[in-house]
């Protein structure tokens, strides 16, 4: 057994009530790799913004669940050396059962997501309670999910949305424990949320998704008020990087994501964790193809990984600055 503070993690409870107090989310950065991992610390130590690694069971199984938690010690330590200890929550992302759960808790993670949501409403909560249970024994937090999003990404898939009916959230919280609740109001996993016929074209001629249901949001903040509300698939699928991937080789078709001005309306109520995973894979996948397509005699790794870091880094400078309010608040 391992415990997070060891590693000189947090969990969630005290950056949650501090995000619901100062109206903004905490990034839920996924990482895979080294380079992904290097990207996040050292943007959100140079924005001051705390931060939730989030590693989901494809990519634990990718990294190796001892290296995981080696790796987390570093990124502690790596904020350390460049001058600013942020926050650093290490978080299992859509774990799909309590052993899975239960492992990462054994491995130092410091907040586990339980995804009961493919599940009957009375099974979801027998099982997220489950979890909260030992979870908590440990100190380590827990996220519970209510609601479907459609989408893919790693081994969450669905074909379609089924909306968090607001009537079940307070029962769901209060018989499963849960410190913090993923609901659907239109975010989806993946490149391609949505289809080009499902958007309308703005004046300058890009495509526009269907607002997010921010009517649903408002319903669950008065059922359960003060309670930390998460939202999964919350990329925004930057055009400019799907453009360069296609323009090097790609193949993205119909990538469409959610506009930064409907997250930012989103972080400014009682979402206190937006997750994004999409839009750091499109950063680095476009810088490696343009290094890949512009030098093609290029074989050291640290040539296109290096510029794939560098463009993750700036992405999330921009997200935690513009998009999640978050900077300046480790």
């Amino acid at each position: 057994m391992v415990s997070y503070k060891d590693l000189g993690l947090v969990n969630s409870k005290e950056i949650f009530a501090k995000a619901f107090k100062g109206k903004y989310a905490i990034p839920a950065f996924n990482f895979n790799n080294m380079e992904q991992l290097q990207a996040i610390i050292a943007a959100c130590v140079e924005k001051k913004s705390p931060v939730i690694l989030q590693v989901s069971s494809g990519a634990r199984k990718y990294a190796n669940q001892t290296l995981l938690r080696y790796m987390a010690q570093g990124a502690v330590e790596y904020a350390k050396e460049l001058g600013y200890p942020i926050p650093i929550v290490l978080h299992l992302d859509h774990g799909d059962t309590f052993e899975l759960c239960k492992s990462c808790i054994e491995f130092g993670f410091s907040s586990v997501m339980i995804d009961g949501s493919h599940h009957p409403y009375d099974k979801n909560v027998e099982e997220t309670a489950k979890v909260v249970e030992y979870a908590h024994k440990y100190d380590v937090t827990v996220e519970g999910e209510l609601g479907v999003l459609a989408g893919i990404e790693d081994d969450v898939k669905a074909e379609t949305h089924t909306y968090t009916e607001p009537s079940q959230v307070e029962d769901f919280v209060k018989k499963t424990g849960v410190d913090s609740l993923a609901i659907s109001i239109g975010t989806s996993h993946g490149a391609n949320k949505f289809k080009p016929e499902q958007c309308t074209r703005n004046a300058q001629g890009i495509l526009v998704p269907p607002p997010l249901r921010f009517d649903i949001l408002e319903e669950v903040e008065k059922r359960i008020p003060g309670f930390p509300i998460v939202l999964h698939g919350a990329s925004s699928v930057p055009q400019d990087k799907v453009a360069t991937i296609n323009r090097f080789g790609g193949a993205l078709k119909d990538a469409i994501g959610i506009p930064e001005d409907q997250l930012r309306k989103a972080a400014a109520s009682a979402v206190c964790k937006i997750n994004i995973d999409s839009d750091g894979r499109l950063a680095m996948t476009a810088a490696v193809r343009e290094v890949f397509a512009t030098k093609p005699g290029e074989f050291d790794p640290r040539k296109y990984l290096g510029p794939a870091r560098d463009s993750l880094k700036e992405l999330y400078m921009h997200k935690v600055t513009d998009v999640l309010g978050s900077a300046g608040q480790a």
